[in-house]
């Protein structure tokens, strides 16, 4: 009996877990559709936000700044966080460990820090803010999260794998592109994934960083707060979570094939 109401308790618990997570994202689903502008209550069903969203230019022109500023920043930070960490595995030198522990900076110090920071440099350097300052700042921040990702796939690595390559007369950029990268890459990946995902997500550095013409999406909707969020802003977003669960449900069936 006690079995029984354990499992029970479990599975309520479980359930209310899953309510709270996903509760906030239905909500947005559901009053994308809503006829009321104000979005204080559902009054009816319409898609008319979804055809307003694209004649909504501005809107549209944020997000596309979002897509740029996080694609190229990622690719920025996946390259030189995985030459990073795999030159801090490789090789051993004068002041590793101080640079070891100054990756750490950007993770835990404060984002308004970080962002005001960068904002003094780029006005001592005299790099004008916009998009060219906000993947700076993004790839900035990135590149720690990417070396401790390709460093949790280096702590297995196995270097006799090089040193067989290089035996067989391979040079160390050969081996290094045909046999070390393949390996890491599931680390590199999920590197370059966790980058993006905190690149399109981020709102106080890019508040620095930014300048006329290179407003992001998530600076759009915090300035739409102010005078209220509109129904083609949820359209939006339920169409990138639509796109985001259709790549992860192929990302996956992918991954049982391969295996």
């Amino acid at each position: 009996m006690k079995k029984k109401n354990g499992g029970a308790f479990s599975r309520i618990f479980t359930a209310l877990i899953y309510l709270f997570l996903y509760l906030p994202i239905a909500v947005i689903i559901l009053f994308s559709f809503n006829t009321s502008k104000m979005n204080i209550v559902f009054e009816g069903f319409t898609l008319d936000w979804y055809s307003r969203l694209f004649r909504n230019d501005t809107l549209l022109e944020a997000y596309g700044n979002t897509l740029l500023v996080g694609i190229v920043s990622t690719l920025i930070a996946t390259i030189i966080g995985t030459l990073a960490s795999y030159g801090m595995y490789k090789y051993k030198f004068r002041g590793k460990r101080i640079i070891d522990m100054l990756l750490y900076i950007p993770v835990v110090i404060p984002e308004i820090v970080l962002g005001i920071s960068l904002l003094a440099i780029f006005n001592l350097s005299q790099i004008p803010m916009g998009i060219v300052s906000l993947i700076i700042a993004h790839a900035t921040f990135s590149i720690p999260f990417v070396v401790f990702t390709v460093n949790a796939r280096l702590s297995g690595f196995d270097k006799s794998v090089e040193e067989a390559a290089m035996d067989l007369g391979a040079g160390r950029l050969k081996t290094f592109l045909t046999v070390t990268l393949p390996i890491i890459m599931p680390g590199v990946v999920s590197g370059a994934f966790l980058a993006f995902t905190l690149s399109v997500d981020d709102i106080i550095i890019s508040f620095f960083t930014t300048g006329p013409g290179s407003n992001t999406f998530p600076l759009k909707v915090m300035e739409l707060t102010k005078t209220g969020v509109t129904p083609d802003v949820y359209a939006l977003s339920t169409i990138v979570l639509i796109v985001t669960i259709v790549l992860v449900i192929v990302t996956q069936r992918e991954k049982k094939n391969a295996v």
